[in-house]
């Protein structure tokens, strides 16, 4: 499988594949047309109070990351086993986010921790 990740409000593609929105909130000014979502997996989101921190702290990228593994592992286990189930056998996956940052969020960190559990 490919995982891929792209802003939501880039222009959806024929080779994105299965989008699966992971924000807890839709993207401002987004509409469902546009954004072309196959999947909303808001409960894999970070919870509103590591959202928060990241928004206040972004320069503490690491340490925010490190808390969305914890998250991930923890509370949102099952949301996370629930959407390996989901992308199992789906060539391509893309991963979108509304986040400016394209290499500090956490798309990047579920990405990373996707990767090994949809092979």
């Amino acid at each position: 499988m490919e995982l891929r990740r792209k802003r939501a409000y880039d222009n959806a593609s024929d080779d994105d594949g299965f989008r699966v929105l992971i924000d807890r909130l839709w993207p401002r000014g987004v509409s469902k047309e546009r954004a072309a979502i196959d999947l909303w997996a808001k409960d894999i989101a970070p919870t509103a109070e590591l959202r928060r921190e990241w928004h206040a702290t972004p320069d503490a990228f690491e340490a925010h990351a490190k808390s969305y593994r914890a998250q991930l592992s923890g509370e949102s286990a099952d949301a996370l086993r629930d959407l390996v189930d989901e992308l199992r056998g789906r060539p391509v996956v893309t991963l979108v986010y509304a986040l400016h940052d394209t290499e500090h969020n956490h798309a990047v960190v579920l990405e990373e921790v996707l990767r090994p559990l949809v092979r």
